[in-house]
């Protein structure tokens, strides 16, 4: 039997964060190429350090993208995160492109050709999960985190908090009492914040934040929130850390509370099933959640390089289930083709949709009318209820 009552902690970063100004330069760069070429192929990593960012990787696309177009996205991308700083600067950084023409071997692999279907872009496994301890289907900890920075990062723009900076972390511990959080037991929130406001000022500009965000009577005592702890942090983004793209994975899922097969999303085209898989595991778990079938669902998918379906499918519904798990495993892959074209396809992922989703999660946001966030929509729950 699970353990019922525990502690469950998740952080997220916000979209000043080193590594995620990396994922959403990278994520620019996917969205420049499939503006122009649905059917382009981006690999792309990013490295950010004191005004010096470069781009490393493979692409596959129009010729009108020369290096000099990504060297702009990539300004662009920082300037609209709000980087105008000494040492991280949108105009004065100095920004290197090393993206280079596909590999020709990845490329036969992943290619459809005759009677091939297009194949997977790696091997890999990846996984979704859903469960009811929000609306958004989403584990409770990982929410409220990615909302406490959302929030400020909305008010930064908006010039309503102009001494917060770009750079921020928060951290969310909930107490669960059988099973179902009850409130916080600590709340971390680090910001980089202008030199003229102390650790007891950002605390009070911090706090409403919190308190908006978490349900009424969550909110932790006061000595266990901690604001800047260190007690100062006015350097910050990639002059005081060293910036990748990649290394949010758990900030970018479900912050612990599901597995994670390993690959990043952020610079990948959705021909690479560690991002498109991905999403469709999502789908489907959040689809089965919402249709009352488990209050929570887990659902791992696997692949292999060049081969186009998945080698297996497994869903596990940590004892919430109301619905035979094997019946369910039959019925979601009929519901969904689940090769790589199959899920670009009924997903609509062939679209400069990524960006957006470099910060504040893949997951839990609302599907928007331009494709972004299909994989949100709830739209087989009467197919799922029907079929049981």
């Amino acid at each position: 039997m699970s353990k019922r009552d525990y502690l469950f902690t998740s952080e997220s970063v916000s979209e000043g964060h080193p590594d995620k100004v990396c994922d959403c330069i990278s994520d620019s760069v996917v969205d420049t190429f499939l503006a122009a070429d649905p059917q382009a192929r981006v690999a792309c990593e990013t490295l950010a350090t004191t005004n010096r960012v470069v781009l490393a990787g493979e692409v596959r696309g129009p010729a009108s993208i020369t290096k000099d177009v990504l060297i702009d996205v990539t300004r662009q991308a920082i300037k609209d995160i709000g980087y105008e700083q000494e040492g991280f600067h949108w105009h004065r950084a100095n920004v290197e492109c090393l993206l280079h023409s596909q590999s020709a071997d990845i490329a036969q692999g992943v290619d459809a050709a005759g009677n091939k279907d297009e194949g997977a872009g790696d091997q890999g496994i990846m996984f979704g999960y859903a469960c009811t301890e929000t609306p958004e289907l989403m584990p409770a900890p990982l929410y409220y985190a990615h909302e406490i920075l959302r929030l400020m990062a909305a008010d930064r723009h908006a010039g309503k908090a102009p001494m917060l900076g770009p750079d921020a972390k928060s951290q969310v511990s909930l107490q669960y009492v059988d099973g179902k959080p009850v409130c916080a037991t600590s709340v971390v929130v680090s910001t980089q914040h202008s030199a003229a406001v102390d650790q007891d000022q950002v605390r009070e500009i911090v706090r409403p934040y919190v308190t908006k965000v978490l349900p009424p009577g969550w909110m932790c005592d006061e000595p266990h929130f901690y604001v800047n702890p260190t007690g100062r942090f006015v350097i910050g983004g990639p002059d005081g850390d060293c910036g990748l793209t990649g290394r949010k994975i758990i900030v970018d899922t479900y912050g612990g509370a599901a597995p994670h097969g390993g690959g990043a999303f952020s610079g990948k085209d959705p021909t690479k099933v560690d991002r498109s898989a991905a999403y469709a595991a999502r789908y489907l778990a959040k689809n089965a959640v919402a249709a009352g079938l488990a209050d929570r669902c887990t659902i791992q998918l696997s692949y292999a390089i060049g081969v186009s379906k998945p080698l297996s499918v497994y869903i596990n519904t940590d004892g919430t289930g109301h619905v035979d798990e094997d019946k369910l495993v039959k019925v979601l892959q009929q519901l969904i083709d689940l090769s790589p074209r199959g899920i670009r396809t009924h997903l609509g992922l062939n679209l400069p949709i990524y960006r957006r989703t470099s910060s504040y999660g893949h997951f839990g946001r609302k599907p928007e009318a331009d494709g972004g966030f299909s994989w949100e929509k709830t739209d087989l729950v009467g197919q799922l209820r029907g079929a049981f």
